[in-house]
């Protein structure tokens, strides 16, 4: 399949990947491992709800959205054990997404630099980007929703990692893979491609994005033309 909904995207400077479900293929451990334990506190949940519910979202952002729903607070252990599992999970059944590490190497080619924005811990990204051979790419190229005031959708994260990296945010394209992760880069005024592989093209773009793929060899083709002199 190609891209879809293509709007117009800037020469880049630089682009930023989101790290679970565009660098490594976690999205679905994490969640099946979080369906579990709130189906064991009184919350049913299957991993296609929990990935409908709370992908893209900070790990305190899911607990509220846990406690609105039990109406009460969650166990004291419920995030510890939830670390615990999916460090686990990940640990055994990470992959990289595919086409990830030939787009990296085709950026690098270019002379294109790029980083990694992350809701998530960079102890989690140490486990999931260590497992998968990405960890050493990303050196001193790692920005998490703990250095920030605001986790996605928020755009303090995209700002932070561009200012670092030293993207103008009209020239930083980013890929995400959900609405609310797409929604903060646009609010920092970059571009977004959508990569739609668990969240459907039409959400992606209604959030913001300019374009959408169905695999990441395809955005290869979508910045291709733009680095033509």
């Amino acid at each position: 399949m190609t891209a879809e909904g293509t709007g117009r995207l800037p020469r880049p400077a630089g682009v930023i990947f989101d790290c679970d479900g565009v660098l490594v293929d976690s999205e679905r451990i994490t969640n099946g491992v979080w369906a579990r334990l709130l189906t064991g506190i009184g919350l049913p949940m299957t991993t296609e709800q929990s990935l409908a519910t709370f992908m893209g979202n900070s790990m305190p952002r899911c607990v509220a959205i846990v406690e609105e729903r039990l109406g009460r607070a969650a166990p004291a252990d419920l995030l510890p054990r939830f670390h615990e599992e999916s460090a686990a999970a990940l640990a055994r059944d990470i992959t990289p997404v595919a086409g990830i590490v030939a787009l990296l190497d085709w950026l690098d080619a270019h002379g294109v630099p790029y980083a990694v924005a992350s809701n998530g811990e960079h102890a989690k990204m140490q486990v999931t980007l260590g497992a998968t051979g990405l960890w050493a790419r990303f050196d001193g190229r790692r920005f998490s929703a703990t250095e920030v005031p605001r986790p996605k959708p928020a755009p303090d994260l995209f700002l932070h990692a561009a200012a670092s990296m030293g993207f103008p945010p009209a020239r930083t394209i980013v890929v995400e893979d959900s609405a609310l992760g797409v929604e903060g880069a646009t609010a920092a005024g970059m571009a977004v491609i959508g990569y739609a592989e668990l969240m459907s093209p039409e959400r992606l773009r209604a959030a913001g994005a300019r374009a959408t793929v169905h695999a990441l060899h395809e955005v290869q083709g979508l910045l291709a033309p733009l680095l033509t002199p």
